[in-house]
């Protein structure tokens, strides 16, 4: 249904993966209102993953950390002031309801799971298969349905757009054959253990260039793995890239390996090589690599305990950790 919209509003203040598998309501939306002015809703901390999107009008930074409510109402009179005709919620809290509930715009969609979507223009579900019944249905499938009637029913892939000067941060780094790991992850059971990530930095051939990437918390990791290994050309850049950069790196590597973590989704954004790390989570729950060459590494038995959990934990409920030892890469 092609209707005038010509301010749209979208919401996704939750993880940095997150907000890179929301641009692909931002490309749909934009190839079907090429005039529309989008802005795009994030926590602070995740705006530079956005950093001069050719498609985007603004960026609107909620600091969840220092002042959190009183900077939610800040933002709440902003965007009523703005007068949006379309508000489209991917977060599913209490805190992105409100925003959307009381928004003003003319259309506010978001999914029935938020405890303000009774307020909403129209809600819809967010179906994550459990053990035993799982959907498959990416994430990005699930974003979609919320635009579908504007648009039309294929959900387009998320995509982040290095600039030209990011591109000419990592060119330094691609004078040969190259992959990258990108190790860590915030949850315990999400991680690739460290001595299965040196086993498989001892079976990269030697020709081949390894770059370990990642945030400054994750130098320690990165550094202890290099120290381990037997590969004599690995250098560290956890945190020496911005989101932006490393992304703009993946691009041309022979192939990127990733937890299931928000780097592989910067690799789907990109259309880059990867293979995905599943440990605790499963790749039912969708999100794994929209890249067209990507490859997914879980153990090849069933665990009666796997997935335990959506998110992941600081460390195994069940003691053994199976499901990240038993991997073969």
């Amino acid at each position: 249904m092609q209707i005038l919209l010509r301010k749209i509003l979208i919401i996704q203040t939750a993880f940095i993966g997150d907000v890179v598998l929301a641009t692909g309501v931002l490309e749909k939306l934009h190839d079907f209102y090429p005039d529309a002015k989008i802005d795009f809703l994030l926590r602070k901390g995740n705006e530079s993953l956005l950093e001069g999107h050719p498609f985007l009008n603004q960026v609107i930074i909620w600091d969840k950390k220092d002042g959190k409510y009183s900077n939610l109402w800040k933002i709440l009179n902003q965007i009523r002031h703005t007068g949006y005709d379309f508000v489209i919620n991917l977060q599913r809290f209490a805190a992105s309801g409100i925003i959307t509930a009381f928004s003003g715009a003319k259309l506010k969609y978001g999914y029935d799971k938020n405890p303000f979507s009774f307020l909403f223009t129209k809600s819809f579900p967010h179906p994550i298969g459990k053990k035993g019944d799982m959907v498959y249905l990416h994430e990005i499938q699930r974003n979609h349905e919320l635009i579908a009637e504007f648009t039309d029913f294929n959900a387009s892939k998320p995509r982040l757009y290095p600039s030209e000067k990011d591109f000419e941060t990592v060119n330094s780094y691609k004078t040969g054959p190259y992959v990258t790991i990108s190790p860590a992850s915030v949850w315990f059971t999400k991680q690739f253990p460290k001595a299965k990530w040196v086993e498989l930095i001892n079976n990269i051939p030697s020709e081949y260039k390894i770059y370990l990437t990642g945030g400054k918390s994750d130098i320690l990791l990165c550094e202890e793995m290099k120290k381990e290994s037997k590969h004599l050309d690995i250098e560290v850049l956890a945190g020496k890239l911005s989101f932006l950069q490393t992304s703009a790196l993946m691009k041309d590597a022979l192939m990127n390996y990733t937890n299931d973590s928000a780097p592989l989704h910067f690799a789907s954004a990109m259309d880059a090589p990867v293979t995905a790390v599943f440990c605790s989570t499963v790749p039912e729950f969708g999100f794994g690599p929209l890249s067209t060459i990507s490859q997914i590494a879980q153990i090849n038995y069933n665990l009666e305990c796997r997935p335990c959990g959506l998110h992941g934990f600081k460390a195994c409920p069940m003691g053994h950790f199976k499901c990240a030892i038993d991997i073969q890469i």
